[in-house]
């Protein structure tokens, strides 16, 4: 019943929006007389807060057309190298270019699209052969495609390395950091020749034991029944997966704004204000954020269950108790694996020491394939976004990488 009142809602303020943002157009119009009142500016920017905040959203694209590789500008094109039901392999083919490591970047499936990580991307571009896991929305895949849970992430990420051959460098950032690190582990116990060269997990909650933040005690203060009951529904007719019990994208949002609820009015309040003074620059940047943030995608019932159970109430990883189809997987199978782990000052999702641990969990591993950055004044978007992700964080990715070449 939530979900088929979500869309009716939806459906309500996305015409709303339409409305609001004709009439923030007809107010701007020099044909219009009112346009040149005291009172004008105002209304019409209130009117394109209102209709930026109540659009609809769909899946964001990426949007890269060219980079700058060693001075050079040069066409990028996406390239699908494989494809899965719940998830397919993106490559940014670079014309012209080739020799540079290749890397696997491995996004969220956290009730966001893949494109959260676009400034990852950009970054990662000139230097590398970039790839990354664009994964589907759940509420698109038919029940017939089967189920998706813990065991098939690691499946998918063990397959994408194969695919990807030896030498592929793995970046993982937030939530797949344990299903990487486990991969990772599986594979290095397998000898497998595709094993990942380096693994570089950011702001990943490996043992979220360490400084719990306001999203582990989420996980952790209700029995893992209470989630089942209460926050997973089922995906109506309006969609090819209907019939499918999800948790829905829309759920993972609104806990996300209400965790800082006063930080996302503040930001709105100056997208006002900027509008109203005509700075529009600032404004796109807040409403370029927001689009990104606001555009979400559904997980399915099993894959989120049991996240919430291994890794935020049992914390098996840790405990040396997470297995993989039913067998154990053991960090200390990683001998050769260069691991870098990234944590942020300011991080609110993961606390510090969460992503830290998995090196003291690589029992085997030399202390020089061991690194550990804490990037002062960053919260968790700041990790694999923004400025300092561009000018601190990147290059010790960038060196790590070098250093564990294949």
């Amino acid at each position: 019943m939530l979900y088929d009142a979500y869309e009716f809602q939806r459906t309500l303020m996305s015409a709303a929006s339409a409305w609001a943002n004709i009439s923030a157009q007809w107010l701007q119009n020099p044909l219009n007389p009112m346009s040149y009142s005291n009172m004008a500016p105002m209304m019409a920017s209130g009117l394109d807060v209102f209709a930026h905040a109540s659009a609809s959203r769909g899946k964001p694209d990426f949007g890269f057309t060219e980079v700058e590789v060693d001075g050079k500008t040069v066409a990028v094109t996406e390239e699908i190298i494989l494809r899965k039901p719940f998830g397919q392999l993106k490559r940014f083919r670079r014309r012209g270019v080739s020799g540079q490591p290749k890397l696997l970047i491995v996004a969220p499936m956290s009730g966001h699209y893949a494109t959260l990580l676009r400034g990852t991307v950009e970054r990662m571009l000139p230097r590398h052969d970039v790839y990354i896991t664009d994964w589907r929305d759940a509420r698109l895949v038919p029940v017939s495609e089967g189920s998706f849970d813990l065991d098939d992430y690691v499946d998918y990420l063990v397959e994408f390395l194969e695919k990807l051959g030896p030498g592929t460098h793995m970046l993982a950032v937030c939530q797949p950091s344990v299903p990487a690190y486990a991969a990772a582990a599986i594979m290095a116990a397998d000898e497998n020749p595709c094993r990942p060269a380096s693994l570089t997990m950011m702001g990943g909650p490996i043992d979220t034991r360490e400084a719990p933040t306001a999203v582990n005690t989420v996980a952790t203060q209700r029995p893992l029944a209470w989630f089942e009951q209460n926050v997973i529904h089922t995906v109506p007719v309006f969609y090819p997966g209907v019939g499918r019990r999800v948790y829905p994208g829309f759920l993972q949002l609104t806990g996300f704004m209400a965790m800082n609820l006063g930080n996302h009015l503040v930001s709105h309040w100056s997208m006002f204000k900027h509008l109203v003074e005509g700075d529009e620059e600032s404004a796109d940047a807040t409403k370029a954020f927001y689009d990104e943030y606001r555009s979400v995608c559904d997980m399915t019932e099993e894959f989120y269950l049991q996240t919430i159970d291994q890794v935020f109430q049992r914390h098996l990883l840790p405990k040396g108790q997470f297995m993989h189809r039913g067998k154990l997987v053991d960090p200390a199978a990683i001998k050769d694996i260069g691991l870098l782990a990234i944590e942020g000052e300011r991080d609110d999702i993961s606390g510090i020491g969460q992503t830290k641990a998995a090196l003291s969990l690589a029992t085997a591993l030399p202390d020089e394939k061991k690194k550990y950055l804490l990037a002062e004044k960053v919260g968790h978007y700041g990790i694999f976004n923004g400025r300092r992700w561009r000018e601190k964080i990147a290059p010790v990715v960038d060196a790590w990488i070098a250093a564990n070449a294949r």
